[in-house]
């Protein structure tokens, strides 16, 4: 394993990385620094597996299978969770639009977390068993869905 001091762009500090590619010219300096930055997106998912919203300390598995397949449930919703969370800010991006965060003011990067528990409290009313009305809809929801797409628009309408 060999260190790497990385001076920042700005040269008043630095990036101390350890790795075991000793060819510089295989991976350089940025690169490195790069694939450091980006463990970061790794770390955060973890960190919402781990979270009490998420509820999978509520479970308990004996079985060596069932343990993986709850783990394979979990990297799955991860996936569906980055997924999302890439779409809402590509398309608040694209169209230079914002949505509220948690204190209501407007940003361009919302989590997926955020955007979950700014739906969370939309119900659907059936009246009569056939009629249904979508209660709790506003123009940020609205705003947001419309940004989505038709499909996203069609589950709340």
């Amino acid at each position: 394993m060999t260190f790497r001091v990385l001076p920042t762009p700005c040269s008043k500090n630095c990036f101390i990385l350890a790795t075991n590619q000793l060819d510089y010219e295989e991976l350089t300096n940025e690169e490195l620094r790069e694939a450091y930055k980006d463990q970061q997106k790794v770390e955060r998912g973890f960190r919402f597996l781990k979270d009490p919203f998420f509820m999978a300390s509520t479970l308990f598995l004996k079985s060596r299978k069932r343990i993986m397949a709850l783990m394979m449930v979990m990297t799955l919703c991860l996936l569906v969770y980055a997924a999302l969370d890439y779409r809402i800010r590509e398309q608040l991006d694209t169209n230079s639009e914002t949505f509220p965060n948690q204190k209501g003011k407007p940003v361009s990067a919302p989590t997926a977390r955020w955007v979950f528990q700014f739906f969370s409290g939309i119900h659907v009313l059936i009246i009569g068993g056939a009629q249904q009305v979508v209660l709790n809809l506003n123009e940020h929801h609205l705003r947001l869905l419309k940004l989505l797409g038709a499909r996203y628009e069609r589950l709340y309408s």
